[in-house]
This record gives structure tokens, C-alpha cells and sequence, in this order.
């Protein structure tokens, strides 16, 4: 499979640093638990501003919830891609032409994609709502696809393994 690969791919792999992660006694092992519990940490954050999106946790301002959650969110989607980007060096030659790894990377740009939408066109509509308020059915409906997406993101990273 590997001389099916693109070049670039192949030459990640066969670095330095690709033949470093393999033969490392805990490397690996450690960056597969760090994306976990960088999932972990990640899906809590997007969970808790789309349930307030959705309209729960509503006896608190939008602004508080999702300005603190962002942060989390953030820090640990920057882990995950760091830690990805290590299991990803290992076998990046077989991962480039994962069927599902690369629907996860899809989805993973889809699901960026609709965090740009809320950003730029939803934020300012919601952020300063007072608690209790009603939340637009647009940013609800960005909070669902939301929920949707990174679920089968976590599917997807769950499922290479078998493909």
C-alpha cells in the first residue's frame, strides 16, 4: 500500500521523526491517549455551548458559557491536532488512503465550516442575550449540526482502525 501513497506522505512517514514515533516505547502510546482525552476535553466544551445554543442552561447568559467553553474547546482541538498530527507520522502512508480518515478529515473541515458560520454570522446575535432569553432558531440549528458533526468525527477517528 505504500507505493500507492502520494510522495509527501510517504516521506512523512519514513522521516526521522516518522521511524522515531514507531520505535519509541511510549511516543505512540502517549499521543493515543493525549488525542483521547483531548477528545474527551474537546467534545465537553462544544457539548456545553451547543446545549446553550439549543437553549439549555439558560438561567446564564449566552456570553458566559460560551466564552468560557470556547476557551476549553480551543486548547483542546490544538492538542488534538498536535496528537493526531503524531499518529498521523507514524503510518501516514496508509492513513492519506484510509477511506474513513479521510471522510473524518471531511467532516472535520465541514464541522469547521459551521463554527465559521456561527463566528461570523451568529455570534453577535446570541452572545449578548440575557439569561432566559429565547435563542434564534438559526443558532439552533447551527448547535445541532454541530452536535451531529463532531459525533461522527469521533466515529470516523473510532473507525480507522477497521478500514
Amino acid at each position: 500500500m505504500t507505493q500507492e501513497a502520494p510522495a509527501i506522505f510517504i516521506a512523512l512517514e519514513q522521516s526521522a521523526f516518522g521511524a522515531y514515533i514507531r520505535q519509541s516505547t511510549w511516543l505512540f502510546p502517549l499521543a493515543n491517549v493525549g488525542h483521547i482525552v483531548s477528545l474527551v476535553l474537546f467534545a465537553g466544551a462544544v457539548a456545553v455551548m451547543d446545549v446553550r445554543l439549543l437553549g439549555g442552561l439558560s438561567a446564564t447568559a449566552p456570553a458566559r458559557v460560551l466564552v468560557r467553553s470556547r476557551r476549553y474547546a480551543i486548547g483542546a482541538f490544538v492538542a488534538m491536532a498536535a496528537t493526531g498530527f503524531v499518529l498521523f507520522t507514524a503510518e501516514a502512508s496508509h492513513l492519506a488512503l484510509n477511506r474513513v480518515f479521510q471522510l473524518k478529515l471531511l467532516i472535520i473541515g465541514a464541522a469547521l465550516v459551521n463554527i465559521a458560520i456561527f463566528e461570523l454570522g451568529l455570534r453577535h446575535s446570541v452572545i449578548n442575550l440575557p439569561p432566559g432569553a429565547m435563542m434564534p432558531q438559526r443558532a439552533k440549528a447551527v448547535a445541532m449540526l454541530s452536535l451531529g458533526l463532531w459525533i461522527v468525527v469521533a466515529a470516523c477517528g473510532r473507525s480507522i482502525a477497521y478500514f
